[in-house]
């Protein structure tokens, strides 16, 4: 027997091995999928991961909404392929547009994607579509092919002896679970429309989630683009095919033929009353930027960078960058557990050893060091210009850096002004750290969403931002009566 016939049989052993120890029924199809991942095991996964989600991101606080959004996602798994499972539905405290689900029937959508949905029924696509995620066990289907595509690349390394056989292998299975990834994502859509009609909804609103939601990622991707940075959009099926892609027109199309009667609610109105007070933007327990500056009312603190400068705010810590993308500075802030100088706590906590012009500095009787170190970054070999102040029992960390070609001290005094300008809040600054929040009201005769923006708390893009919420991106005037979304 050849080499590569021994090689061939043995990929085939492993093969009908591992399909033999994990053939399960597909709940949704009746048939037999490939999974190496019991149902126990699957709920286990998710019972593991969902404090980890809710400690990284934290439950939006509303207990009202968090309600209604479970009795709408009940209502829905109560007519799904798996309503035996316990579903919970959590709305996560996070500005992203986003929805996703783990294994064993944890789903989660977040403040930031309500905020652009119009209707119950839009609500119910979405909790629709991550519950078919669930109920046809995507994540276990994926995750087994994964494995085991990983398996036989590393026993086709072994056997062969080919160096890198192993990875080219992987590749190709990462290819093969992206492959299904997509197909997953239009079942997903399939099985939410499917719900949605079962449990008498208008299985339409499955495209109309997907108009608003393109519409949302369109002004993202745009915005990004003109900020320097990596665009944050939705994850599934919704944001990569327009509405009227035909595989999406015929599964609603025929999700539609499922309607019970009395069926095709929308519910417009309950919707919005639920959404009244919604958080838009950052939240208040992470702090709120507006324009270069950013303002903690927890935590007691204002900081200005410098004007023009773009702040993105991670739950870690502050990261700004130049208009002209050449410049970079961070704000974090770190428990202290020993008594140390702002020096020693550089030279021990931060790892700097070749610290040069070092200097003793004081702020409003908080101590502090500055001085600056080489270090390798991702822009190569840089001067980093750093400052530590002591508050309390916290350490205040500030990073910055150019690497505009020729001047690595471009922004050195930038950054130490933004060091000296922490401070606590004043009066007048403790308004301007609360969140910005939806509230609804009814369109007049004259209502125009020019008008609306420049009275609105939105500072980035008002009046887009304004018809994205309301469904009227790009163009259109919403109609006297109708009840609307602004900010303030």
């Amino acid at each position: 027997m050849s080499q590569r016939a021994a090689l061939f049989n043995l990929l085939l052993t492993v093969v009908l091995a591992a399909g033999l120890a994990g053939c399960a029924t597909n709940p949704v199809t009746g048939g037999s999928d490939f999974v190496l991942m019991t149902e126990e095991q699957e709920i286990a996964l998710g019972r593991q991961m969902h404090p980890r989600i809710l400690q990284e991101m934290g439950v939006y606080d509303n207990a009202q909404l968090n309600a209604y959004v479970q009795r709408v996602g009940e209502k829905l798994a109560a007519n799904s392929h798996r309503p035996d499972l316990i579903y919970r539905f959590t709305v996560l405290d996070s500005q992203d547009v986003n929805a996703f689900a783990l294994p064993g029937g944890y789903i989660y959508i977040t403040r930031g994607l309500l905020a652009y949905l119009n209707s119950e029924a839009e609500l119910a696509a979405v909790l629709g579509h991550e519950i078919g995620h669930v109920t046809a066990r995507h994540t276990v289907r994926q995750q087994s092919t994964a494995t085991a595509t990983g398996l036989l690349g590393a026993i086709l390394a072994g056997a062969s002896g080919v160096q890198g056989a192993g990875d080219l292998t992987n590749i190709a299975g990462t290819a093969i679970v992206r492959g299904y990834g997509r197909e997953h994502e239009l079942e997903a859509d399939r099985l939410g429309a499917e719900y949605l009609a079962r449990s008498g909804y208008d299985p339409q609103a499955m495209l109309q989630v997907i108009h608003v939601l393109k519409n949302q990622e369109n002004f993202e991707i745009q915005r990004a683009k003109e900020e320097g940075r990596e665009p944050r959009i939705y994850h599934g099926l919704f944001s990569t095919h327009p509405a009227n892609d035909q595989r999406l027109q015929e599964v609603v199309g025929a999700a539609s033929k499922l309607v019970v009667p009395g069926g095709g609610v929308i519910n417009r109105a309950e919707f919005l009353t639920q959404l009244e007070g919604v958080t838009f933007g950052d939240s208040e327990r992470e702090g709120i930027r507006r324009g270069n500056r950013f303002y903690h009312r927890d935590l007691d603190f204002a900081l200005e960078f410098p004007r023009g400068w773009r702040i993105e705010n991670f739950p870690d810590r502050l990261l700004a960058q130049s208009p002209e993308a050449d410049g970079m500075m961070q704000f974090s802030m770190r428990d202290l557990n020993k008594r140390m100088t702002p020096q020693v706590f550089m030279r021990e906590q931060l790892k700097l050893t070749d610290l040069r012009n070092g200097e003793a500095i004081e702020l409003d009787g908080m101590q502090g060091y500055t001085g600056i170190a080489e270090q390798k970054t991702s822009f190569g070999q840089l001067p980093v210009r750093y400052v530590v102040l002591y508050r309390g029992d916290k350490a205040l960390i500030f990073a910055g850096l150019s690497k505009a070609r020729g001047m690595p001290y471009k922004y050195d005094a930038q950054i130490l002004q933004t060091a000296r300008s922490f401070h606590r809040l004043t009066d007048q600054e403790r308004a301007l750290a609360t969140a910005q929040r939806v509230h609804i009201i009814r369109a007049g005769r004259d209502t125009r969403f020019a008008t609306l923006a420049r009275e609105s708390a939105i500072s980035d893009h008002p009046e887009a931002q304004l018809r994205l919420l309301n469904d009227y991106y790009p163009d259109g005037e919403p109609q006297p009566g109708e009840s609307i979304k602004i900010v303030r």
